[in-house]
Order: structure tokens, then sequence, then C-alpha cells
């Protein structure tokens, strides 16, 4: 089965179990795949009714198989994503005599993969993120960029890159007139200008906002804007910085599902880069995460090989510590230290999860939150 095939069985499963919210996100990433400009009207014709008629949802799941149908019958090339874009090798960046130093780092980037780059304040992620955008020079080390799109100076090649800083620009007119700018400069026709700037608009909920202007808009639908705006451009490298700032809980996980999706795209996959302080979150949808401390480069997987196998779990609950050393004595445990109101007991590596939550469950321990982090870079945190 190809990945093609693969996804749109995983979108049909979604509206079959009824899971619309999520089918109709899916479904229009199967749409922009085929970049097929009639499959785009379609799409965004049923967006428009589905505004309107939000309680009609077994239709809505109707239409949308019909033109899922539609979909499944346009060829998709897929891209080959074997070879990195990016090739950092003993980056450093220094700010002055016996000040901060970041690096040396090497990194090796690939279109449609996800990379998380996590770690305190002060510990270098804007720092990472402003050389890999061309706007910092490194002091030493080797960047080479492999873009598909021939570039012959640093112009040329931000434009196949792209970084959103924390706080973005105030832009003037409405949402829709600014997204249509952009491809107004690429020499898009009005009509298909129209068409991708809509579909773009559909995918990223925007379509009851597209008449409003910048400070009409919550800081979350800001953000969506950014993205839209930016994913018009079909970047080969997109750089975020802390995307994720002042947004609510589910926001966060809406706006990640969708770049991870987005950045799997079959035939147009983008090799994206987000620092953020929302540690789980970010792992969830991450191929890797770096982190960093003091400069300092460590990842959640190259690392794991180096260190000693352990199974490490956050606990928090109202037992004393006693009681937990008492509870765990037979399971190996090697040592149980409170971190910011959370127990995290390390455990040799013959121990299992399931084991600890076992006992907790039969001596009733009333655990408000528990997590392995033993393959997180949480470890890194709590260490």
């Amino acid at each position: 089965m190809s990945k093609a095939e693969a996804r749109i069985k995983e979108v049909i499963s979604f509206f079959k179990n009824k899971d619309t919210v999520l089918g109709y996100r899916k479904l229009m990433d199967c749409a922009i795949d085929t970049q097929d400009l009639d499959i785009y009207r379609e799409v965004i014709m049923l967006t428009d009714w589905k505004e309107q008629f939000p309680e009609k949802e077994d239709e809505l799941i109707e239409k949308s198989l019909s033109i899922l149908e539609r979909i499944s019958k346009v060829p998709i090339s897929e891209y080959e994503t074997n070879n990195p874009v990016v090739i950092g090798e003993q980056l450093t960046k220094s700010y002055g005599y016996n000040r901060f130093k970041l690096g040396p780092i090497s990194v090796k980037i690939h279109k449609g993969e996800v990379y998380g780059l996590v770690g305190e304040n002060g510990n270098g992620k804007t720092t990472l993120l402003r050389l890999l955008a061309k706007e910092l020079k490194y002091d030493e080390g080797h960047l080479d960029f492999r873009f598909d799109t021939i570039y012959n100076s640093d112009y040329d090649l931000r434009t196949n890159l792209v970084y959103i800083p924390q706080r973005t620009q105030k832009w003037y007119g409405s949402l829709k007139d600014n997204l249509k700018f952009v491809l107004s400069n690429y020499g898009i026709p009005p009509e298909e200008n129209e068409t991708r700037v809509l579909m773009m608009i559909a995918r990223f909920g925007l379509w009851n906002y597209k008449h409003l202007k910048w400070n009409e808009l919550s800081s979350g639908y800001k953000m969506r804007f950014e993205l839209a705006r930016t994913l018009l451009r079909q970047p080969e490298l997109l750089l975020l910085d802390e995307p994720l700032a002042n947004l609510d809980v589910l926001a966060q996980q809406v706006i990640l599902e969708d770049l991870k999706s987005m950045c799997n795209s079959i035939n147009n996959p983008i090799a994206l880069i987000l620092s953020s302080q929302q540690l789980y979150e970010v792992e969830k949808i991450s191929d890797k995460v770096i982190y960093l401390k003091d400069g300092k480069y460590k990842d959640n997987k190259t690392t794991i090989a180096d260190e000693k196998n352990q199974l490490i779990v956050e606990i928090d609950c109202e037992a004393k510590r006693d009681t937990l050393l008492s509870i765990f004595k037979d399971l190996q445990l090697e040592k149980l230290i409170y971190n910011g109101g959370i127990y995290v007991a390390y455990f040799k590596d013959d121990t299992t999860f399931s084991s600890v939550l076992e006992l907790l469950g039969k001596h009733q321990i009333d655990v408000t939150y528990t997590r392995n982090i033993s393959k997180s870079t949480r470890r890194f945190f709590v260490s």
C-alpha cells in the first residue's frame, strides 16, 4: 500500500468513527497533496457549506467521502526524503569573552521530519534557530543547505526557508488580502491565487476570520495566519520559535498536529524545527527532540545508548517519601528524589513501568499524575 493510499484509508476510518473534525482536516491534507485546483474548489465550497450548517454531520461525512473518492484517483508522486536538506557540522557561536557559547553542534535535518528544540531559557534555542535561518553568523563550523531549488545568493537561499520568531510583526488590511499578497509576489494568476489562498484559509480553520484585521484576532489565530502565510510559500525548511506561547492547551495540540500533518506531505514535505517550553506536547509529534543545556547538545535518541539503562518515573501524589520507599523496596529502586513537588523514581532496567503502576494501585496511593520519562528529554531537566 502506498503512502497516499494509507493516508486515504486513515481518513475514511476517521469519518466512519465520527471523528469528523480530525477527519476533515486530514481530508484537506489529502486534497492539498493533489495540487488539483478543481478539487481545491470542491473542498472550499464544502467548507463554506459546513460553516453554514454545522449540525449536518452525516451529510458532511457523505460529501467528504465523495471528495475523497475523487482524490483517490489522482496519481501522487512520493518525495524521497532520505537525503538531508541541512547539514551543520561543529557549529559554534559565542557572545563575547567569557560569556554564553553555543556548541559545538552537529545536526542533519531531513524533509518530512519534525525536530523539537527544548531547554530552559537562556540555553541557546533561539540562537540555534537564527543560525540555521542565516540571521546570525556562526563563529566556527560548517553549514550546508541542500535544497531542491538552486540558489546563487543568501537572498535566494532564504526564499526556501522561513523563520517565524516568537513575536511576529503587525500586518495591515484583511487576513485574506495579506495571504493573496504573498502569492502575488510569486506571479500566481488571480484566479489560482484566490483558490490557493481560500484552500489554506480552510485548512487552518480561518474561514470565519478571513475578513478580519490583525487587531481583531487572538494570539492563536495570528499564529495560524503566520503558518498559512508561510505554507503558501512552500518552503523547504521551517523554523518556529515558541509557536505555542500564549495558546491554550487545545489550541497547542491542534497547531502541532496540523504542523506534523503538513510537514508530512507526500509530494511536498517540509523540514520543521520548533522550539517550545511545552515539552510533552512537542515530544508527541517530533521525530527527534534536541535538548540544549548551557549551549551543549543532547537528543532523545542518540544519547540513550550512552546512558545507564534505567526506568525513570515521575509521580505526583500525597504519599510521604518513606511510604514510597517502602512500597518500591522490592522493585530495585535505585534512588527517589523530590523535584518541584513531584517524585522522580529511578529503577534498574529490568523493572517495568506496569509493575510500578500495579504497586501504586495495590497500596491505594492516590496518584494525581505519573509518567515514564526513561526516553523523554524530561529526564535531562530533572537529573
